[in-house]
């Protein structure tokens, strides 16, 4: 089992950048592939981006391409996402999951509580 801990979101002006850390309990974290999604209210939840466990292969979702960059340290078992160029219609409560990554990029067990981020234009 993995325990998932958010932070680092908070309110920025658009422009700006913020960096999400999701911290994992376990000694399993580097079998996993990890994940961040977001949801928007009234929004389903979506993926934003995934990483595999060795960190070789990364997936973003296309609004998102260019601006955010997803990252793992296996040694601090932590993943974490750096949010730049940050626009109104990122905000949204940021979750990070984990899972086996059979249904890649998709496929996660294990759920954070969220993190809000809020951009103003």
């Amino acid at each position: 089992q993995v325990q998932l801990v958010e932070s680092g979101g908070g309110l920025v002006q658009a422009g700006g950048s913020l960096r999400l850390s999701c911290a994992a309990s376990g000694r399993t974290f580097r079998r996993y592939v990890m994940g961040w999604f977001r949801q928007a209210p009234g929004k389903e939840r979506d993926l934003v981006a995934a990483i595999s466990w060795s960190g070789g292969n990364r997936y973003y979702a296309d609004s998102v391409k260019g601006r955010f960059t997803i990252s793992r340290d296996n040694a601090k078992n932590t993943m974490y996402l750096q949010m730049n160029s940050l626009k109104f219609e990122d905000t949204a409560v940021y979750y990070c999951a984990a899972g086996s990554g059979g249904n890649w990029p998709y496929g996660y067990d294990y759920w954070g509580q969220g993190t809000q981020v809020t951009v103003s234009s």
